[in-house]
């Protein structure tokens, strides 16, 4: 007898901890993704006239915080897409020469993307934009 509550003793801390679990995933904080936006951006910057054709790739991705703010950004990623193909055209040979200059260019197409979450959102949503790769000829 003994042996048998034993038994149902040991099977049942399993069957508790895994409710234990489902809790804390209840209350946890929203995990942080990254969103690539794919394909890669390409195109040509600083049409000034010059015969020479400057080329650019860039790789972005968007970090969000959750499952809906996941969503919201593939949901925005034509628009998204649009205002980052314009910036890019927009750039100089000076204003993507150095890092500093890639820095800023980083920074001000996140200012762009939070912008167009917000107007279409109510809400900024994305945290920073990340270039997993730029490449510049």
């Amino acid at each position: 007898m003994k042996a048998w509550i034993v038994m149902l003793l040991a099977l049942s801390v399993p069957f508790a901890a895994l409710a234990e679990e489902a809790k804390e995933g209840e209350g946890a904080a929203p995990t942080v993704a990254y969103v690539s936006l794919s394909p890669p951006f390409v195109g040509n910057y600083a049409l000034d006239g010059s015969p020479k054709l400057h080329v650019y790739k860039a790789d972005v991705a968007l970090k969000v915080t959750g499952a809906e703010a996941v969503a919201a950004v593939k949901h925005q990623d034509p628009l998204i897409r649009n205002q980052l193909v314009a910036l890019f055209a927009q750039q100089t040979v000076d204003s993507l020469s150095n890092v500093e200059a890639k820095e800023k260019l980083r920074q001000e197409a996140l200012k762009q993307v939070q912008q167009v979450m917000n107007d279409e959102e109510g809400k900024p949503i994305v945290e920073d934009l990340l270039f997993n790769n730029l490449i510049i000829q």
